[in-house]
């Protein structure tokens, strides 16, 4: 065992946790966040994707929380579909996939919410000229399954969402 202080969605998390113990399952059973979604659980379909920060200023990069030892972020911060939005509103990405009709099932959509958060977030940072955008959202979320298919909504959602966000294009 290993004591490991996670700050997740911005509250630290010290707990002892065993060296092989997945991001997921610290999530699920230990502090019963259960929106983070095991899908595959090799790391492919993308559904289990959380932002992580390696200091709390720092851009957040994509990590699957089903192949990543908790162990391994000891002293970063997560967030996890949890953290976006709150109970009194959407955040403007759920928001804009709703819109969108981007999901059916809804078990992909927290990887696709994370993902696209981060994108955004990227963008506020670094824009990028218009038409790189296609590629851009590639880049985020193209290795993202939606097993109801719901590429090109999603897509469309994030493609609005870049161009109403003040400076994401150059």
């Amino acid at each position: 065992m290993t004591a490991v202080t996670i700050y997740i969605n911005g509250t630290p998390v010290t707990r002892d946790v065993p060296a092989d113990l997945a991001l997921i399952d610290f999530l699920q059973e230990d502090l019963g966040l259960t929106g983070t979604k095991l899908c595959c659980g090799i790391g492919v379909c993308r559904a289990c994707t959380v932002a992580v920060r390696r200091v709390e200023s720092s851009v957040a990069v994509p990590v699957l929380a089903c192949s990543t030892p908790a162990v391994l972020l000891d002293g970063e911060y997560v967030t996890t579909i949890e953290g976006v939005g709150s109970p009194s509103g959407l955040s403007k990405v759920q928001e804009s996939f709703l819109h969108h009709f981007a999901f059916q099932c809804g078990y992909c959509a927290p990887g696709f919410v994370l993902a696209t958060t981060m994108l955004l977030e990227r963008l506020r940072v670094a824009p990028i000229p218009e038409q790189e955008i296609d590629a851009a959202i590639e880049g985020a979320v193209g290795a993202h399954i939606c097993r109801c298919s719901g590429y090109a909504r999603y897509h469309q959602a994030i493609r609005d969402l870049i161009h109403e966000q003040a400076g994401a294009v150059r």
